[in-house]
C-alpha cells in the first residue's frame, strides 16, 4: 500500500493538502444523505458509464449492493485505508476478480479486525484461490475529483486529480519499461502482486 500511494504522489503535480493533524477523521461522511454517497460513487466515471453500473454504497457495516447495472461496471467509493475516500469504477473484468478484495476488506474492518490481519487475509486468499487477479486487460475509472488519501507514515491526507488505471497482474517496473518517475509517464503500483495497475493521469504532460 505504501509503495501504491508513493507512486501515486510522485506522479501527481497538482496534489493538494487537505489536512495535517495527528487527530485525523475519515475522510468519507458516513452521515451523507444516501442520494450523495451514490453520487460520490457515481463521479468515479463519466455517467455514461456509471449510469449503467451496479452501485456498492459504504456503509458502518460494509458494502451493500443498492443497484444492479447493465453494463458489466461496478461503482463504489473505496478505501484502502480508513482514512481515504476513493470513489471507483471497475470494470466487468476488476469487478468479478478485485472487487470481491475490496468488499471483503470493508466487511473485516467493521467486524473490528486490524489493517494487517485483513491485507494477511486477501494474501493468503490469492494463494488459496479464494481471491483472482484480472485474467485480461482492462480498466478502472477514478475520474472524480474526490479522491483522497492518507500517506502512509505521516499525517497527511492529500488530494488526488483524476486518473485512470490498468490492470497489469503481478507486473514488475522492466515489464513497462521502468519509466522514470516524472508526470507525464506511467507509473506501477503494488508491482508484483495480483492486483498491480498502471496509473495514468490524463492531460498531466510535460512543459503543461
Amino acid at each position: 500500500m505504501r509503495r501504491m500511494l508513493t507512486a501515486a504522489l510522485l506522479l501527481c503535480t497538482n496534489c493538494s493538502l487537505l489536512a495535517q493533524s495527528k487527530d485525523l477523521k475519515p475522510t468519507y461522511d458516513f452521515s451523507l444523505p444516501r442520494e450523495e454517497r451514490i453520487k460520490l460513487a457515481e463521479s468515479a466515471a463519466p455517467p455514461e458509464i456509471s449510469g449503467k453500473a451496479t452501485v456498492y454504497l459504504l456503509e458502518r457495516i460494509g458494502y451493500v449492493k443498492v443497484r444492479e447495472g447493465t453494463n458489466g461496471f461496478s461503482c463504489f467509493v473505496d478505501r484502502q485505508t480508513p482514512l481515504n475516500s476513493e470513489p471507483t469504477c471497475f470494470d466487468a473484468e476488476g469487478s468479478a476478480t478485485t472487487m470481491p478484495t475490496r468488499l471483503y476488506a470493508e466487511g473485516e474492518r467493521a467486524a473490528g479486525k486490524s489493517e494487517d490481519r485483513i491485507k494477511a487475509e486477501i494474501e493468503q486468499g490469492y494463494k488459496a484461490g479464494k481471491f483472482k487477479a484480472p485474467g485480461k486487460p482492462g480498466i478502472v475509472y477514478m475520474m472524480s475529483d474526490h479522491v483522497y488519501i492518507l500517506i502512509p507514515g505521516t499525517d497527511q491526507i492529500v488530494h488526488i486529480p483524476p486518473h485512470l488505471m490498468f490492470y497489469a497482474p503481478y507486473a514488475t517496473e522492466p515489464d513497462i519499461g521502468s519509466p522514470p518517475s516524472a508526470p507525464n509517464m506511467p507509473r506501477l503500483i503494488r508491482a508484483g502482486q495480483p492486483d498491480a495497475v498502471v496509473v495514468v493521469f490524463p492531460g498531466q504532460h510535460a512543459g503543461h
